[in-house]
């Protein structure tokens, strides 16, 4: 891979991916806050709201949500290495790029796919929540769901990217 265009555009998915975990920190402060806030008012003035509750499971999603294209991009994700660690540094690059095209991105695709009409339907239908008090425009927090897997494919493109040019590196070195 002589051409390093595709490795800057890496670098790029990189940086939004950085971006969308560090959005992801800010919502888990907030989150915390807003517990704090949310049982101080109920245990020491009896006073609780519904939307309140709610908005701490929505930011509870984003910070999910946001975090995976970030757990991705750190190698931070599930993997078990009872027989990862014994592999050659070749051998791993290629089990990365055959995860990346065969599970997470097909995967993050049929997501996007099917979250892409239930979201659209909530928008349509001004959906909110069913609970008195609620919140309203559930299709928010459904869209997140689209965003947070078309970063997450977009971070398995970047990281099958970087694979491919680390097995380039190891092929140059076994050449030398």
């Amino acid at each position: 891979m002589k051409n390093r265009k595709l490795l800057k555009l890496s670098y790029i998915i990189d940086e939004t991916s950085r971006w969308a975990g560090a959005l992801g920190a800010f919502a888990s402060i907030a989150l915390a806050l807003l517990i704090v806030y949310d049982a101080t008012m109920r245990y020491a003035f009896h006073e609780g709201s519904v939307a309140l509750q709610e908005l701490e499971w929505h930011l509870f999603d984003v910070l999910f949500l946001l975090g995976l294209a970030y757990a991705l991009k750190h190698d931070k994700h599930v993997r078990v290495d009872i027989l990862y660690v014994r592999f050659s540094p070749r051998f791993k690059e290629w089990i990365r790029v055959a995860t990346m095209l065969l599970f997470v991105i097909p995967l993050g695709l049929l997501v996007v796919w099917f979250s892409w009409d239930f979201t659209l339907q909530s928008f349509v239908q001004h959906e909110g929540s069913p609970d008195p008090g609620g919140l309203c425009c559930r299709y928010v927090i459904k869209s997140f769901v689209i965003v947070a897997f078309g970063l997450l494919i977009l971070q398995a493109v970047s990281e099958t990217v970087k694979a491919f040019y680390r097995l380039e590196e190891l092929k140059e070195e076994g050449r030398r």
